[in-house]
């Protein structure tokens, strides 16, 4: 199968309070909106999408109606420090602290009105231990 986009749609019955968090805290910009539907996109970079849509939408079937529950989603940034500063300032609920991981990551998590966890990350060099389980060309520099 080619793939010509891949994104992330969030269920929730607060359809425009989510809508409005991503736009304010992440940078993004309305490219469809409609009371039970919003399409996210990245102000930065057109390729990164988030959609907002009414769980309970005649669009879903009857069977996978609802509310997202345990999603994380993941934003690699360049400077994590700096989103860490900005996001704590701007009053969103910080779920971890920034710490660095053995395997290759400094990151914090937050977390949006739904509770979806957002880890924003920046990738670090792995430990030894982890280093060998990275595929040769995926290795954070």
């Amino acid at each position: 199968m080619k793939c010509n986009q891949f994104y992330p749609v969030i269920m929730t019955a607060k359809v425009m309070e989510t809508a409005d968090f991503y736009r304010t805290h992440f940078d993004f910009k309305t490219a469809f909106e409609a009371d039970w539907y919003v399409h996210l996109q990245s102000k930065s970079d057109p390729a990164v999408n988030l959609a907002v849509l009414d769980g309970s939408h005649n669009t879903i079937p009857e069977t996978g109606r609802g509310t997202v529950c345990g999603l994380l989603i993941n934003f690699e940034v360049d400077d994590v420090d700096a989103e860490y500063a900005r996001l704590k300032m701007a009053g969103l609920p910080v779920v971890q602290d920034i710490r660095d991981e053995a395997f290759g990551q400094r990151h914090f998590i937050v977390a949006d009105p739904n509770g979806v966890l957002i880890d924003v990350i920046k990738p670090i060099p792995p430990s030894a231990d982890f280093l060998m389980q990275y595929a040769p060309d995926a290795i954070p520099a």
